[in-house]
């Protein structure tokens, strides 16, 4: 059994790694840990998250020592901010743990990057340049491989995924960029209450025009250039991703299926439509991305969708996780 815990618990994503680490056959939850100053340090899980109440009712403890933390398990979640992350992972890498950093920390290998999106100047150069990007389905060897992965973002992974068997296949004429239009729940935006997500706020809008920090994830993994426009939804949970492109000269409707065929086939947290468009509560407490397409004439138009708290940060996170160990993939998911 690896024993496993996870930083950052008392969060959404944390709350949802903590009760698939306790069904996984192969996996011993032995802490739950957040910041030293949390308000949350000292109640249990289940206080916490009232649907683990009864389920899992261990505390969430303050990590104020790293090393005899490290040194106690074999695995670490990290489902804490940018910087904690960025501080923190090559503390128990040090200590030969195997770390899946939720954050956005070592997910693209360019210093600039996180100066201009993320404020801070990254310290740990070497490890950026180890880290696995977890996108599961798309760098399955690298996640196998490496003691640090950065798991994809959850605007992110429903934009590759629908896009990055097109690029392969050289389906889509790259001259016009492909335009992601993207909807997330308010879970989105953590736990914390503020007026951006309180109920009497929200409503469906645009943020981050040109400027939101997936943007350039998004373009350095595919390696081609998006606009990227995200959106706040009044709902709870989930991501609509709608992505419009051009395609290349003389592909089809024929090769555009085959290709999402040939992309997915024996990956199984994707879902294909090819007859129907995908919906957030089709996806809503799964870990899946569904996926589906229309074509007409020279213009393609897919449509994603994900639950962004599991297919967009946990259940990838337990994805990647199943991919390094050599579990089932889907293992502790369904």
């Amino acid at each position: 059994m690896l024993k496993t815990i996870i930083i950052g618990a008392s969060g959404y994503t944390g709350a949802e790694l903590a009760l698939m680490v306790k069904k996984h056959p192969k996996l011993t939850l032995s802490g739950l840990y957040v910041s030293a100053n949390s308000v949350d340090a000292g109640k249990s899980i289940g206080q916490l998250h009232g649907k683990l109440a009864g389920l899992l009712d261990m505390p969430v403890q303050p990590l104020v020592d790293v090393e005899p933390v490290a040194k106690s398990c074999d695995v670490v979640f990290l489902a804490t901010a940018h910087e904690v992350s960025h501080d923190l992972a090559p503390l128990f890498l040090a200590q030969g743990c195997q770390v899946f950093d939720l954050s956005g920390a070592y997910r693209v290998q360019d210093e600039a990057f996180y100066t201009q999106f993320y404020g801070f100047k990254h310290q740990h150069h070497a490890w950026l340049e180890k880290a696995a990007y977890g996108l599961a389905e798309w760098n399955a060897s690298a996640i196998a491989e490496s003691q640090l992965v950065a798991v994809a973002g959850c605007y992110p992974t429903a934009s590759q995924l629908a896009v990055k068997p097109l690029l392969v296949e050289g389906l889509i004429d790259e001259t016009q960029w492909p335009v992601i239009n993207a909807v997330s729940g308010v879970s989105g935006a953590g736990r914390k209450a503020t007026m951006t997500n309180s109920f009497c706020e929200v409503s469906l809008q645009p943020y981050g025009v040109f400027t939101h920090r997936h943007q350039p994830e998004i373009a350095a993994h595919l390696g081609c250039d998006v606009i990227f426009t995200p959106h706040l939804g009044n709902f709870k949970r989930g991501i609509l991703a709608t992505i419009t492109m051009k395609l290349a000269q003389g592909a089809n409707e024929n090769q555009v299926a085959q290709a999402f065929m040939n992309a997915y086939q024996g990956k199984p947290a994707v879902r294909l439509h090819s007859t129907t468009l995908p919906r957030i509560q089709d996806v809503e407490l799964t870990p899946f991305c569904d996926i589906g397409w229309k074509v007409s004439g020279e213009h393609i138009i897919v449509v994603s969708a994900i639950d962004n708290l599991l297919k967009g940060a946990s259940s990838q996170a337990m994805q990647c996780l199943n991919i390094h160990y050599g579990f089932d993939e889907l293992t502790a998911l369904v």
